[in-house]
């Protein structure tokens, strides 16, 4: 009987789901394994929001694999020690992989290629993303750094048709740990309004999503009170969620919304692509602009409080805590308002979503960011987002404030966006505090710091 190794890593599915599909077609038995990796641990990310979020993708993956009449195989330490050791003891001759991009899954992957031979590894390029990096590039570079032309090379190339689940899995005899439990993986609360994770309430959800809401994508996905997102990230980025069946599946629906709503999983791969080519900007500017960040540490601990004095930055702010998840317009904002309003490094910003984001993913998270900042692929890298200006278009009527700043709740119409305006013994009675920052000067302190830093 031959043997191979499907190693899971950000691809937590059945489904569509090349790494598990090349390792059934490679061998007799497949062992599906997954490593709970000492380096992700040491790196700061397995924080008790994902922690939570992992342990029900993995308790479902297990459940999906034993449907089909095999297991999950869990180890635990150094991914690459324990990946040799199960294809030790199984007599394993290939180990099928997803491609990734962080500096971090690019060393994996060349470890790994070191410790196996000679044996077979296989990386699946098309595993995680709708186009895989590298698959369009503009002439004469690597990569694209500006979206547009990105998306419609994007378009042309499309994607690959998805995979069935398997029918049946035949697993080896082959030692196992037990699945864990979040508080075994991280130590901290998670937020208390964390969303099921796993393949199926993925599956629930997109089922869901395209059955109706997703065609009116384009007039709502800014409405903050409205909440009319697909809230799919957590799923992609755990890879319960294939972009690649998820992309097919929003086309085949068809319609300005399904199509906005593509766009948007474009955007992924674009800056998956970005990353996989230049890796040091998860933690490096894209495009350095000179910048000479200020250090507020009162001003940064009350943005992460949420009591910054600007109730939309606050309510959102507050949504993080409580849900691991942000509205998109929601994170333009917080985040424009650290970096831009603040002028605090992009890093402290991104570093704080990534310790609360069920979908903090390195790429999407830390280039958005740099999007906002004005140092990554943005190609008005001085726009400042005033959080009143946003209040106004995308809460007019203050019902997302109220929903998160509780203090506001009974301040009527869009009086809540400007409650310094209140008379003082209501303001007091509130117990909100006071803006931290003037608007208008911090836009002017920004502004000189840019053409400062200019040569």
């Amino acid at each position: 009987m031959t043997v191979s190794i499907a190693l899971f890593t950000a691809d937590l599915r059945t489904h569509d789901n090349p790494v598990l599909r090349g390792a059934l077609d490679a061998a007799d038995q497949v062992v599906p394994l997954f490593v709970l990796d000492d380096g992700v641990r040491a790196a700061g990310f397995v924080t008790p929001n994902r922690a939570a979020f992992l342990a029900g993708c993995l308790a479902d993956l297990d459940r999906s694999l034993r449907a089909c009449g095999g297991r999950l195989v869990l180890r635990s330490g150094d991914v690459v020690r324990e990946v040799c050791r199960v294809a030790e003891e199984t007599g394993a001759g290939q180990v099928h992989v997803a491609g990734d991009v962080s500096a971090y899954a690019q060393r994996r992957e060349e470890r790994l290629r070191a410790a196996l031979s000679p044996r077979a590894l296989h990386v699946h390029e098309d595993a995680l993303a709708v186009v895989p990096p590298g698959a369009v590039t503009p002439a004469g570079k690597h990569h694209f750094g500006v979206f547009t032309p990105y998306f419609r090379r994007w378009r042309e190339a499309g994607g690959r048709r998805p995979l069935e689940a398997p029918e049946k899995i035949l697993v080896p005899s082959v030692r196992s740990g037990p699945l864990p439990e979040a508080a075994g993986l991280a130590h901290g609360r998670p937020s208390p309004e964390l969303p099921e994770g796993g393949e199926s309430e993925a599956r629930r959800r997109v089922t869901a999503w395209l059955a109706g809401p997703v065609d009116r994508y384009v007039e709502t996905h800014d409405d903050l009170a409205g909440d009319a997102t697909s809230r799919l990230s957590p799923y992609l980025h755990f890879g319960c969620l294939s972009p690649a069946e998820l992309a097919h599946r929003a086309a085949r629906r068809g319609g300005a919304g399904a199509e906005a709503f593509v766009r948007q999983v474009a955007w992924r791969d674009f800056h998956r692509q970005m990353l996989a080519d230049r890796p040091a900007a998860g933690h490096d500017d894209y495009r350095a602009r000179g910048d000479r960040w200020r250090r507020d540490d009162d001003a940064v601990a009350a943005w992460h409080a949420g009591l910054t004095g600007y109730p939309l930055v606050d309510a959102a702010m507050r949504q993080l805590a409580a849900q691991g998840w942000m509205h998109n317009r929601g994170r333009l904002i917080t985040a424009s308002f650290l970096a831009k309003t603040l002028y605090v490094d992009w890093r402290a910003g991104a570093r704080h979503f990534l310790d609360l984001l069920v979908d903090g993913d390195v790429a999407n998270n830390q280039l958005n960011w740099q999007w906002v900042a004005g140092t990554g692929a943005s190609t008005r890298p001085n726009t400042v987002l005033n959080p009143l200006v946003q209040a106004k278009r995308f809460d007019a009527r203050g019902d997302y404030v109220r929903r998160w700043v509780p203090e506001l709740g009974e301040v009527g119409g869009p009086a809540v966006h400007r409650p310094w305006l209140l008379p003082a013994d209501v303001r007091r009675r509130l117990g909100y505090p006071g803006p931290i920052v003037d608007l208008a000067e911090a836009q002017e302190r920004f502004r000189a710091g840019r053409e400062g830093a200019r040569p």
